[in-house]
């Protein structure tokens, strides 16, 4: 089960272990989001995330960023319950919570390996690519699972 850190010093702490133990050069990979209803498009994409290298961590979004980037009725888990759900996930290693909207801050403190998000986007259009390939760090976009969202989960469930 992994673990879930409140903040980036910890998690600094932490990766600094894994990255100082054998095996050394253990690749630690990063993705970020709101997960806040789990599907089978989050647990494809986080699968292969960690098939990317030997440490997965998940930034993920308070609830108010949630509030402030989805609007006033997300998220739908609390964030604590969002958390505990994805460190429960064999494949996640350990989720940081984090309050801004994007996961820049968070990213500069853990400087990953490998940062990746899903194939709705493009290298181009992730805010936090210049800052991992600034120290050195590769930027990839994982494949989309088309017809698996939070936003239609919801819809549906509204019908």
């Amino acid at each position: 089960m992994g673990k879930v850190f409140a903040n980036s010093k910890d998690l600094s702490r932490e990766l600094d272990l894994v990255r100082s133990q054998p095996p050394v050069g253990r690749k630690v990979v990063f993705t970020n989001g709101c997960f806040d209803i789990l599907h089978l498009g989050h647990v494809r994409y986080l699968k292969e995330a960690r098939a990317l290298g030997d440490y997965l961590v998940v930034g993920l979004n308070s609830d108010q960023s949630v509030k402030s980037l989805k609007g006033p009725t997300r998220p739908v888990q609390s964030e604590d319950a969002r958390a505990e759900i994805l460190a429960a996930l064999s494949c996640v290693d350990a989720v940081a919570i984090f309050s801004e909207q994007t996961a820049e801050n968070l990213i500069s403190d853990v400087k990953p390996d490998i940062y990746v998000k899903g194939g709705d986007y493009t290298v181009h259009t992730i805010i936090e690519a210049p800052i991992v390939l600034a120290y050195g760090g590769v930027v990839k976009v994982l494949k989309f699972t088309p017809g698996f969202s939070t936003s239609s989960i919801i819809e549906k469930m509204k019908s």
